[in-house]
């Protein structure tokens, strides 16, 4: 029989569930938002429960936008160069490419990478919808923004064998990028370079 009040061991489970915060680190969570202003723990709860009515992914790149936008705006913004595509595995790639401030271009988000480990396989992914993007919008160039690994390289490698009948080029981030740290992690002075000195295919 636990000697922790239910409500407060429902909140360590919960919390436990999150990728990287172990039993210690969600029990060092729940204290605090139990000893804390309930205010901080009321205005937590509201913003979870209004996050999946709050966010929707953009029909056509994939990126994540508020429910009541039609479009993302990094697709149909003034400043967009719809011929030139990166190419990322997940939405919060957008963020560290938008940090340097030297992307024009648009974005397409995979949803993943080919991991048949974790029983990904390219069929999981939007592809497809990469190959009509670059019709409909006479893409120009592809970048191949996905992290140096070997899923990343294994998903570089398979749509860069998709692509080779559309007459678009395709380019890779330079390897200003350490192999084995994931886009969203990279310094902005890095993956800057790493996107001015990509490399064709």
């Amino acid at each position: 029989m636990s000697s922790l009040p239910k409500a407060l061991e429902n909140l360590i489970e919960a919390l436990g569930q999150l990728p990287g915060v172990g039993p210690r680190t969600a029990e060092r969570y729940a204290y605090y938002l139990l000893k804390n202003d309930v205010n901080k723990s009321n205005k937590l709860s509201e913003t979870l429960e209004k996050l999946h009515s709050g966010v929707k992914q953009c029909p056509i790149t994939y990126a994540l936008i508020d429910v009541n936008e039609q479009v993302s705006a990094l697709y149909d913004g003034e400043n967009r160069d719809k011929k030139i595509v990166a190419l990322v595995a997940e939405p919060f790639d957008i963020i560290s490419l938008e940090k340097t401030t030297l992307y024009k271009g648009t974005y397409h988000v995979l949803g993943g990478l080919i991991s048949p480990l974790d029983g990904i396989g390219p069929e999981q992914l939007h592809i497809p919808e990469l190959i009509k993007r670059i019709v409909s919008d006479d893409v120009q160039e592809i970048i191949l923004a996905t992290n140096a690994s070997v899923e990343g390289e294994t998903t570089a490698l398979y749509i860069q064998k998709q692509l080779t009948d559309y007459d678009v080029k395709i380019t890779r981030l330079a390897r200003g990028l350490p192999v084995g740290v994931d886009l969203e992690y990279a310094d902005q002075i890095t993956l800057g370079r790493a996107l001015q000195e990509r490399q064709s295919l």
